[in-house]
């Protein structure tokens, strides 16, 4: 229910994507009463990324998601070999060495994991309503007005108490709230559809790079196959003009050097390597995750994941301040946590692009850093990265080497029973996990119990600590360190972090 008599929803989420309908599968499953705003009439079933990776896939499982998100048959769970993944187009990263937990990486169409994402929400009891366009946002003194317009013109109000702009790059939320979204311009204009290959044969396979710029052709014999471009020599002069067929095959003419019949294209659209983040992820009400709140060139597939650990970040905190319990400060921890990572994916995503130069002067740089990428220690900084694997959060806690860690989804055994740690996170409620009697951490903790679910296990892994403050997210808050003050120190954690005990 709404918090009062004069507002429709209590958190309204701007854009159907996969990032909004995962928010709004977070935020129903808590209790929140939310609202999806949608432009688009119905979903188009285009699939510009497909790639989750493992710390997407990690958090999914988290929530109990990981198999429903993959059309095909489960990913391998790490230790079935090597797992190549590019940088910068060079294939000479092996992800596998540095994930530790589940598949490395999952196919996963965006087309799909949004109406997955989006079949959960309404389940738990959100709102979807599509054909409405955000072209008003306006700020009363406890909530938001919202005007959305429909494909015919006709216009309507919602009231919200919150309000995020999960709406893409072209955000109308961050552009109606004013908030700058800044960075480095494009220099590349790129190109990428699903078309008919009429000679699959004279179709440049794989990635190409030569000095005209660079072709992706991902193969397929028996339908569209998907053919991506880019050209160095400057931006698009119309970032939102139609592509049409006779552009695109041109275009991949020009690079391949010699024609590539086409035809009967799925669809066919145009980007940059333009990579900006805004100023703000939060101004009063109003909030922004995904695309609206970073957008970069799509090198490596980290775009929708970033946006995908968003959603889970946000979730809980705007629940909690949605049902008036959070902390002081603990919806700016969204902002705090998760602008420096997308700052780190920008500039990776720079670099990449740098490297990505069809310059032959280029040519010896890339020779070398291919060769890099064998070494262990470079393999590891930029499979984390890309991986996302080496995401860890700055709890405040200096003196607590797991705080701000992912929780690893270890083995429990609760009385005659076995299950997972990422079972017990499937509620997205905290949890307090004891791996050894204590009277004290106990008591502590007995004031937070309606709030954080407490569980006493036996791990079937050494975890180097008797006991786990874990969020909803997966992250560790606190661990216990073995000392007389441990108690203190848990209740100064859930209190930091999960408000007053009532």
């Amino acid at each position: 229910m709404p918090n009062s008599p004069a507002v429709d929803t209590q958190v309204a989420v701007v854009g159907g994507g996969p990032v909004g309908m995962l928010l709004a599968r977070e935020l129903a499953m808590l209790g929140v009463h939310v609202t999806v705003l949608e432009k688009l009439p119905t979903p188009t079933g285009e699939s510009k990324a497909g790639t989750l990776h493992a710390r997407t896939a990690q958090t999914l499982h988290r929530r109990g998601l990981l198999k429903a998100v993959q059309p095909g048959p489960p990913a391998p769970p790490v230790g079935h070999g090597p797992v190549p993944f590019h940088f910068s187009g060079m294939f000479d990263l092996d992800l596998s060495r540095v994930v530790t937990e589940g598949p490395v990486m999952v196919g996963s169409p965006q087309a799909w994991a949004q109406e997955v994402f989006a079949a959960e929400a309404e389940r738990l009891g959100a709102s979807i309503r599509r054909d409405r366009e955000l072209v008003g946002l306006d700020e009363e003194a406890d909530a938001i007005r919202l005007t959305v317009r429909d494909s015919r013109g006709v216009t309507d109000t919602l009231r919200a108490s919150w309000v995020v702009g999960a709406d893409g790059a072209r955000s109308a939320v961050r552009r109606l709230t004013g908030i700058p979204f800044t960075g480095t311009p494009a220099r590349v204009g790129a190109l990428i559809g699903e078309v008919r290959l009429l000679d699959p044969a004279r179709a440049p396979h794989g990635w190409q790079r030569n000095p005209r710029g660079w072709t992706l052709v991902w193969l397929n014999l028996f339908g569209r196959s998907r053919v991506c471009t880019y050209d160095f020599r400057g931006p698009h002069q119309d970032r939102q003009a139609p592509v049409t067929l006779d552009e695109f095959r041109a275009e991949v003419e020009r690079i391949a050097g010699h024609p590539v019949p086409m035809d009967s294209p799925g669809w066919l659209t145009r980007f940059s390597d333009a990579a900006l983040q805004a100023e703000h992820y939060r101004v009063g009400r109003v909030l922004l995750a995904g695309d609206a709140a970073h957008v970069h060139f799509p090198a490596g597939g980290q775009g929708v994941n970033l946006g995908l650990q968003d959603a889970v970040n946000l979730g809980w905190k705007l629940a909690a301040e949605v049902h008036g319990w959070a902390p002081a400060g603990l919806l700016d921890t969204y902002e705090t946590e998760r602008a420096p990572i997308a700052e780190a994916v920008l500039e990776n995503v720079r670099a990449q692009v740098a490297l990505m130069d069809p310059d032959p002067r280029m040519d010896s740089l890339r020779t070398l850093f291919a060769r890099m990428m064998h070494f262990d220690d470079v393999n590891q900084y930029l499979s984390g990265m890309i991986s996302g694997v080496d995401v860890q959060y700055d709890t405040g806690r200096a003196d607590d080497p797991l705080a701000g860690r992912f929780a690893p989804d270890v083995l429990l055994k609760t009385g005659d029973s076995v299950t997972g740690l990422s079972e017990l996170l499937h509620n997205a409620r905290p949890l307090l996990l004891l791996l050894a009697d204590s009277e004290d951490l106990l008591k502590a903790a007995e004031p937070w119990r309606f709030r954080v679910n407490v569980v006493t296990a036996t791990a079937t892994e050494q975890m180097g600590t008797d006991a786990l403050l874990v969020r909803p997210d997966g992250y560790i808050a606190w661990s216990a360190r073995g000392h007389a003050g441990d108690a203190e120190t848990l209740a100064g954690a859930l209190g930091c972090w999960f408000g007053d005990p009532e």
